[in-house]
């Protein structure tokens, strides 16, 4: 992971809640919000950071791969599910893309 972009989600006392990578291939992955922090805009303002890093590096569109319960999430931030649902590591999965203006 040493050529990926990291990003890192921290509370007031400097507590990791969230994280997410961006690949040099213009995955975005490792996403992630601890529950208790869920429903705050964590995860949103990760994504928006790492669309932002993706823009910045010329990328004209990102992928990942959403596990099947998270694909509003991503629906939301203007990615489009592409093929069909998929199983990784015993998790339903679909791919997700999105294009960048």
């Amino acid at each position: 992971d040493a050529a990926a972009l990291h990003f890192l989600a921290v509370d007031d006392k400097e507590q990791a809640i969230g994280c997410a990578r961006l690949l040099p291939d213009g995955h975005v992955g490792r996403m992630a919000v601890l529950p208790a922090w869920r429903g705050y805009g964590v995860g949103r303002a990760l994504l928006e950071t790492a669309l932002d890093a993706a823009r910045a590096r010329g990328h004209a569109c990102l992928r990942l791969s959403a596990q099947t319960h998270a694909a509003e999430f991503y629906a939301r931030a203007g990615f489009v599910a592409v093929g069909e649902e998929y199983e990784e590591a015993g998790i339903p999965h679909v791919a997700m893309r999105k294009t960048l203006s």
